[in-house]
């Protein structure tokens, strides 16, 4: 395949180098369900699937400016193949590429709810929110048919536990019976995110998410059913999606919203060069002035790591994009934020003090 060709379907157009393998570019695994025949060239564009039994499923997060301190993530990659998606480095640390691996060789745990249940009975665990979807998505393809998420929200439910959710996919109103439930006693909070009010722009960014409508929908349904959303404007991309600021806020906040939340777009290892090489054969017009506007925003290079700036950004264009979210809060959101989940109800389960009630 010519590295010009645009593979259609998929976000990532190659394979980049795993920085923890240093002698090949290649990564193979006996574990892959599938062989390359010897001559074969064509690249058959299959995602592929390895059962994966962790011994633990509740990661502490470290980074001080991501709002969570715990996740939960029971697939590793996301079929969904959003170009920018920040997850996509972790990959390397299960020996496959930040590029096509990241969205074609899918890693599913499959003792999730186990491990999750042994968690919240073990006597030392404390309840605080644990976040689904922290790195790749709960919601994305697969979980239709393993419907591993939701084992794990019947989990939470059961042991009063509080668990928040960060998705782009409306399959989550297959679990609406669960989260009306748990929304009862302040159990749940669900971030959706909405990239862009146009289906051109999805299709680009995120070539096998849920539609705009359907994520639209997602929020009003879940909304009126009682259940706090909050809708993640993110990543906001200079000159791609950052005109579309206000018109999302209005749009969102229209459908019973309860909250809106930012970030601008960080491309941090592997995924400058990943998009870099996806917008130059995507967007060839103006790919170099979205690179440029995107570095002005981080210190004048696409990979920035630095806490507290990564995600804000810096620069003229990094303060413009924030002053938007400011006037939508203030316009169509004024002190409105999510509310904080309920942690004393599974401390009253673990006491067997939640009988009484």
């Amino acid at each position: 395949m010519k590295d010009s060709i645009k593979i259609n379907g998929r976000g990532a157009q190659k394979n980049v180098h795993n920085r923890f393998l240093e002698h090949t570019h290649e990564v193979r695994s006996d574990f892959l369900e599938y062989c390359r025949k010897e001559g074969e060239t064509a690249d058959k564009n299959k995602t592929n699937y390895i059962n994966v039994f962790p011994k633990t499923i509740v990661n502490k997060v470290t980074s001080p400016d991501v709002g969570m301190e715990y996740s939960l993530n029971p697939y590793q990659g996301c079929e969904h193949g959003c170009i920018y998606c920040y997850a996509r480095n972790s990959h390397e640390y299960w020996g496959f590429s930040a590029g096509l691996d990241f969205e074609r060789t899918i890693l599913i745990k499959q003792n999730a709810a186990q491990l999750l249940e042994e968690k919240l009975k073990n006597k030392n665990w404390k309840a605080c929110p644990i976040v689904l979807s922290g790195n790749t998505d709960c919601y994305q393809p697969l979980e239709k048919e393993l419907k591993i998420t939701r084992s794990l929200l019947q989990i939470f439910l059961a042991y009063k536990h509080p668990v928040a959710i960060i998705t782009k996919n409306a399959l989550i109103l297959r679990d609406l019976d669960i989260l009306k439930e748990l929304a009862k006693d302040n159990l749940v909070g669900v971030n959706i995110s909405i990239t862009s009010l146009s289906e051109e722009t999805r299709r680009v960014l995120e070539p096998r998410t849920t539609t705009i409508q359907k994520r639209l929908e997602a929020v009003e349904i879940l909304a009126n059913n009682g259940i706090p959303v909050n809708v993640m404007l993110a990543p906001i991309i200079p000159s791609i999606n950052s005109h579309e600021i206000l018109p999302l806020a209005k749009k969102v906040s229209e459908l019973g919203a309860t909250s809106i939340a930012f970030t601008i777009v960080r491309l941090n290892g592997a995924i400058g060069e990943i998009f870099a090489d996806w917008i130059r054969k995507t967007m060839p017009d103006r790919a170099e002035k979205v690179l440029h506007q995107i570095e002005s925003c981080h210190g004048g290079t696409l990979n920035d790591s630095r806490y507290g700036y990564r995600m804000r950004g810096e620069g003229k264009i990094a303060e413009q994009i924030r002053n938007l979210i400011h006037i939508a809060r203030l316009k169509y959101f004024k002190n409105a934020k999510m509310p904080s989940l309920n942690t004393s109800l599974h401390e009253q389960y673990k006491s067997g003090q939640y009988s009484l009630f």
